[in-house]
């Protein structure tokens, strides 16, 4: 008998998966925090015997290299793959023994699209598929996006990532599991909506609803390249450190910084961030903080748009928030905080100062509020959320290019908003720092409308003006 461990890594929308039989098994995908892996495979009773990564990944820092030196497994990586370090080279067609008494072998598949060298892994028990690790090949309803290398391969990728969703439905049988990587509400999925319902899928059900599975190649690349939205500006920095070979993880705590250091940190235009809750957050905070809650996608959206390289000191409300959010920014190679506090924003500040604050919202009082006067009323969603219905008379800069174009947001009161309440947060804080009057409406947007307030979409309007 073999089994399957999902490892789920919720913050970036991916899962890694440790595959095996009664005594090793193969980690596909780690993530940078390998004990997670040493501990499902201890839960197990297995050793880990090889170690597969299905491409070099974009969106995060993997720990495939240092899981293979800590563990002693061999370390299955794309031949194609160009990248600095010993490892196995994997081609098409390639078999690997994970369990010989169980087996279990990988069956490498050549599926390129998401990067020109993708590889696939289909799990055989005696000769038998019963499962395919396809990390960004094939996602549940969609496939990995094509644009994360280089612009000029785009178009060529996508189509090669149609011809490589149609070699896996042709080659593997209707009940082999897919287990992707991505698409679990990660940005490598090509599409947001349909990579965001999770659950299980298999090749069957893949071939009757899967998009690239279900409309011809023209159609699919036509609507695959209109349907690219923006790339987090962090992912330039995954493929070359991974290619490099990341360095071991280190979550030792950070230099505790009292008051007057956060204070010093904060004028030498260091980041100082709040990692508590949005509503914490607005009753009081440090002034110059900007707020990334731990339980959002802390960090997509800190990586997103911190300059990369600058010095970043933390707050959080306890040790093992602190610690949690370390781990997690460790992923996506924000690895050492310059410092860090816990406790509350009255140990924040200096002697002789107090917290700051702003007021939240909902779209009923945004709805009062514009029947009172003008106020600036601050979308911030993705280009693709605004296509499908804005407040009239809005102005639209997403949130990951917020802190790059204060200067465009007129002057008076800003009521700033996205879809369901935490970038509106992260957008007021930015606002907050830079001296605006700025109340977060921490709203679902659905609610905008019933709030009897003018919501329209690009279509309506045309052109799509309203998404720039």
């Amino acid at each position: 008998m073999f089994f399957v461990d999902t490892i789920e890594v919720a913050g970036l929308g991916n899962r890694s998966y440790l595959a095996g039989g009664a005594l090793t098994a193969v980690a596909v995908d780690p993530p940078r925090d390998i004990d997670r892996v040493i501990a499902a495979a201890a839960r197990r009773g297995v050793r880990i015997s090889q170690v597969a990564e299905t491409h070099v990944h974009n969106d995060y820092v993997t720990g495939g290299l240092e899981l293979a030196r800590v563990t002693g497994a061999d370390y299955l990586v794309p031949a194609g793959a160009r990248v600095s370090f010993a490892r196995v080279p994997v081609r098409d067609g390639d078999r690997t023994e994970i369990d010989a008494a169980g087996g279990l072998a990988l069956r490498a598949l050549a599926t390129p699209g998401h990067t020109p060298h993708h590889t696939s892994y289909v799990l055989e028990e005696d000769g038998a598929a019963v499962a395919v690790f396809t990390g960004g090949a094939l996602l549940i309803g969609t496939v990995g996006r094509p644009d994360l290398v280089e612009p000029r391969l785009t178009a060529h990728l996508a189509r090669a990532q149609h011809a490589s969703a149609h070699r896996l439905a042709a080659e593997l049988p209707d009940e082999t599991a897919v287990l992707p990587t991505h698409g679990f509400g990660s940005f490598c999925s090509s599409s947001r909506v349909a990579a965001g319902d999770g659950g299980d899928t298999t090749i069957g059900k893949e071939k009757a609803n899967n998009e690239a599975l279900t409309r011809d190649v023209d159609t699919f690349v036509a609507d695959l390249l209109a349907g690219l939205d923006d790339v987090p500006a962090y992912y330039a920095h995954m493929g070359p450190a991974n290619s490099a070979g990341p360095e071991p993880l280190d979550l030792t705590p950070p230099t505790v910084a009292d008051a007057d250091e956060i204070a010093a940190r904060l004028a030498a235009g260091e980041w100082v961030v709040d990692l508590r809750n949005r509503v914490a957050f607005a009753e009081g905070h440090v002034a110059g903080s900007f707020n990334f809650e731990a339980e959002g996608q802390l960090a997509t959206y800190l990586a997103w748009l911190i300059p990369w390289g600058r010095p970043l000191t933390l707050l959080a409300e306890s040790a093992g928030q602190l610690f949690t959010a370390q781990r997690e920014l460790a992923r996506v190679g924000i690895d050492r905080p310059a410092a860090a506090a816990t406790g509350d924003p009255s140990s924040w500040v200096r002697a002789g100062e107090a917290p700051v604050s702003f007021p939240r919202a909902t779209f009923a009082d945004l709805a009062d509020r514009r029947r009172d006067g003008q106020v600036v009323v601050l979308d911030v969603r993705r280009d693709s959320e605004r296509a499908g219905g804005f407040v009239e008379g809005s102005l639209h800069i997403p949130v990951h290019a917020l802190h790059r174009r204060l200067a465009e947001v007129p002057g008076g009161q800003v009521w700033v908003h996205c879809a369901g309440g935490m970038r509106a947060a992260i957008a007021a804080s930015l606002l907050d720092a830079a001296g605006r009057d700025v109340v977060a409406v921490d709203d679902a947007f659905d609610a905008a409308e019933k709030a009897g307030l003018t919501v329209r979409t690009v279509s309506a309007v045309g052109g799509g003006g309203p998404c720039r």
